[in-house]
């Protein structure tokens, strides 16, 4: 069945940049609503970003102004541009998306992503 796959990531300086993507694995599933989280050791997960389907994007604080959220509907992909990385972003991210079937005319059902790694340190 239909999965959201993650892809990118991995080991930045402090003030480097990674970029995180999120796909459907059909293509016919199209993106919906997509949002981002992320999970440090012994912290609970936390929202960092999300797109609503008619384009708003929100940040978190700690964020605002370095992330940035964006969709492809064509694609059926979502990603995650991190800029100016700090070590405190260190964790693991994780996509979340409601995907649509039928190129869109379908239900909509919730789906998350497995996580990336994402490490910044000198």
């Amino acid at each position: 069945q239909v999965q959201l796959l993650e892809s990118g990531g991995g080991l930045a300086q402090p003030g480097g940049s990674l970029v995180l993507s999120c796909a459907s694995s059909i293509r016919l599933f199209v993106i919906r609503t997509v949002a981002w989280y992320r999970q440090a050791p012994g912290k609970q997960r936390e929202l960092i970003a999300r797109l609503s389907d008619d384009g708003d994007a929100d940040y978190a604080d700690y964020v605002q102004g370095r992330f940035i959220i964006s969709r492809d509907r064509a694609k059926s992909t979502g990603w995650l541009q991190m800029n100016n990385l700090k070590p405190e972003d260190t964790a693991i991210y994780y996509c979340n998306a409601d995907l649509v079937s039928g190129g869109g005319l379908g239900s909509a059902a919730n789906y998350w992503g497995r996580g990336r790694q994402v490490t910044v340190s000198s």
